[in-house]
Parts: C-alpha cells; sequence; structure tokens
C-alpha cells in the first residue's frame, strides 16, 4: 500500500512499511517489553493487602449490623409498662404487689419481676405508686418510677380513716 502526500498542488508517493508476518518471533516478546507489562511481586502484595483490608472493614459492619438487629428484637423492659397497666384500674388499695413480669407483659418478659409500693399521699384519693423491675438473680433494679394517681373510687385509705399501711 502506499500513502499519498499533497503539498501544494504536488503530490508524492511513499510506500508504507510491511507488517511482520505472524510466527514463533512475533509471539515472543522481549525482556524488556514483558518488564513493563507485568506486575511486580511488591504491587500484587500491596493489592493484596488492601483487599483484605476491605474485606476485614465490611465483614466488621456486618457484623456490627447484625448485633443492633438482635438488641432491637428484645423487649425495652421499662417500669412505664407496668404504670401503664396499672392506670388501666378505677382502684388502688394501699400495699405492697410483686409478681412476674412475663404474667402481666407477656411471654418476653420472661425473667424479670415486679414490685409495686401503693401509698395514699392525700385525703383525696392521690396515691403514690413506687414501682421497681427487677431480673431474676440481680441485685440492682432494672428500672424504677414513682407515679402519681388520682382514683376516687378506691376505698379509704390510711390517710382517710381506712385500714390502709399507715393506720395498722
Amino acid at each position: 500500500m502506499k500513502t499519498v502526500n499533497f503539498r501544494l498542488g504536488q503530490c508524492a508517493v511513499e510506500p508504507l512499511p510491511q507488517p511482520r508476518p505472524l510466527g514463533d518471533s512475533a509471539i515472543r516478546r522481549s525482556p524488556a517489553g514483558a518488564a513493563s507489562r507485568a506486575f511486580t511481586l511488591l504491587e500484587v502484595m500491596i493489592a493484596v493487602v488492601i483487599f483484605t483490608a476491605a474485606t476485614i472493614s465490611i465483614l466488621g459492619l456486618v457484623a456490627q449490623a447484625i448485633d443492633n438487629a438482635r438488641r432491637l428484637q428484645q423487649p425495652a423492659v421499662d417500669a412505664g409498662q407496668v404504670a401503664a397497666q396499672l392506670s388501666l384500674t378505677n382502684k388502688l388499695v394501699e400495699g405492697t404487689y410483686w409478681g412476674d413480669l412475663s404474667d402481666l407483659l407477656g411471654d418476653d418478659y420472661q425473667g424479670y419481676t415486679w414490685t409495686e409500693n401503693v401509698v395514699e399521699v392525700q385525703s383525696n384519693k392521690l396515691f403514690a405508686v413506687d414501682i421497681t423491675l427487677e431480673r431474676q438473680g440481680q441485685s440492682q433494679p432494672v428500672s424504677h418510677l414513682q407515679v402519681l394517681l388520682f382514683r376516687p373510687d378506691s376505698p379509704p385509705g390510711s390517710l382517710d380513716g381506712g385500714p390502709g399501711i399507715r393506720g395498722r
């Protein structure tokens, strides 16, 4: 094949270089060319270290996400749940009461106990209720709450001349 160069009305034809025939010499590469195209051992080791660090980081994030999901599945234990149940009653009687939290709130709360101490604080049927939740086998309470409840339908307490805690 020939190329044509045009210069201000002049035409010159130059031959193209001939391609090398395919054979053993075309497949072989020179040592200088091979060194520039291949990865060194140091580059491969650095790539492996980077890949390992990225993999460990991703696995750490996955483990943390799984742990957080497990925590979300566990029920929150709070004395406010017992107070909510107690607020549904129309009458309060002075005294100390206790029980298993799973009997009150369901099987998800097994292993927890509740204690409530009901005391009349005003003669107009205003009661103070101290609620404490404890995990069985632990001495420290898990949750503690004090609420004031007005229950006019309650029987006379210790301040009203009834047989309450203080009147005994």
